[in-house]
């Protein structure tokens, strides 16, 4: 079988390295940090998406839906803590109801089980201190240990004789023959030829991209940094169920994510920026409570602390509909044995199984 290298080891470069693993390849998994996972994969709210916002028939779709299937089995499977708390979507005027009503009608075309329009009474039967018009309640939304699920896969590569390499920063590709010689620097620095390359890079995929000889320019597509700031709430948790604004341009809305020790935090906003900054501005607290008041108006004062945040590989910018997930392989480049995954943002943590065999397919 062939020897695979992937580049970056968070939950999409791990998740790829087992496919390939299970499929009798030789695997090592390249990651230019001291430990896995440590990226885009680190910083989210570790949540099941059910499969609601993304059009029919994308990669968004089609790898959410088939993924959270897997990862939720995976999961029971290998003992990696889930929970199922459930998500409102909720709508606070008119126009809202109408966005939840959409999502609603395009769930139910991307197969996601159990959705049911609400009514603001049953809403807040629900969560007593919630204010809506009304919601849409999915019941297949949970959360996910991701670390812990990243640590599984990891386990999983190493017992089929795959290696994880820290500190190790991939600096060139170029096809040679019939394989693909790899130029590296870190704690050690030379070259090894291989056999695939998976370029699963995070925010670093473009830049790995514009280093591999022979790849067009125009293969490359622009990255665009969203940044997402968490805020994490000083105090019991009042809600039991994931809530989740309309969504707005860019992302999901600022909304309430609960951790499976059931803690409740805030996020992610949307912040365009230009370069890499995981600094969260306690400033821009108001903000977040003014948006979160709209749902939840009794919102004590000064209770927001900047806790995280997280910053979204996105191919396109403010303003323009989200991209799809690219999957790049020889049929796009025309270069065998590379595929470069772009722009692997939400909801990459629920896809990365189904990803993964998307993949490994491909080879």
């Amino acid at each position: 079988m062939a020897f695979a290298l992937i580049v970056g080891a968070g939950v999409i470069g791990l998740a790829v390295g087992r496919a390939l693993a299970l499929r009798g390849h030789e695997v090592v998994v390249a990651e230019a940090a001291g430990a896995i996972g440590t990226g885009i994969s680190a910083r989210n709210s570790e949540v099941i998406h059910a499969g609601l916002y993304y059009p029919t028939g994308s990669l968004r779709h089609i790898h959410c839906v088939a993924g959270r299937r897997l990862l939720r089995a995976y999961a029971a499977a290998h003992g990696v803590s889930q929970g199922r708390p459930g998500k409102l979507v909720v709508a606070c005027d008119a126009a809202e109801e109408a966005a939840i009503l959409a999502l609603h009608d395009r769930g139910i075309a991307n197969g996601v089980e159990g959705l049911r329009l609400l009514t603001g009474a049953e809403a807040r039967a629900l969560e007593p201190a919630l204010a809506c018009t009304a919601a849409l309640f999915s019941p297949e939304t949970g959360i996910i240990d991701a670390h812990g699920f990243m640590l599984s896969l990891r386990g999983e590569i190493e017992d089929r004789g795959g290696a994880i390499a820290l500190g190790t920063v991939v600096t060139r590709l170029e096809r040679v023959g019939t394989g693909w010689q790899v130029a590296f620097d870190g704690a050690e620095s030379g070259t090894i030829t291989a056999d695939i390359v998976i370029n699963a890079a995070g925010l670093g995929a473009q830049r790995l991209a514009a280093r591999t000889l022979g790849l067009a320019p125009d293969r490359v597509p622009p990255l665009v940094l969203a940044k997402g700031n968490y805020f994490a709430y000083a105090g019991a948790p009042v809600f039991r169920h994931l809530i989740y604004p309309a969504p707005v341009d860019g992302g999901l809305g600022v909304h309430v994510t609960l951790d499976l020790a059931g803690r409740m935090r805030f996020g992610p906003d949307v912040e365009w920026i230009e370069a890499e900054d995981y600094r969260v501005d306690a400033a821009r607290a108001p903000l977040f409570e003014a948006r979160i008041r709209r749902y939840w108006p009794g919102l004590p004062v000064g209770r927001l602390v900047p806790d995280y945040a997280g910053i979204r590989p996105k191919l396109t910018g403010p303003g323009t509909a989200a991209a799809d997930f690219m999957i790049e392989g020889e049929g796009e480049h025309g270069l065998p044995g590379l595929i470069n995954l772009f722009g692997i943002e939400s909801p990459g943590l629920t896809a990365s199984l189904s990803l993964a065999e998307a993949v490994a397919d491909r080879l």
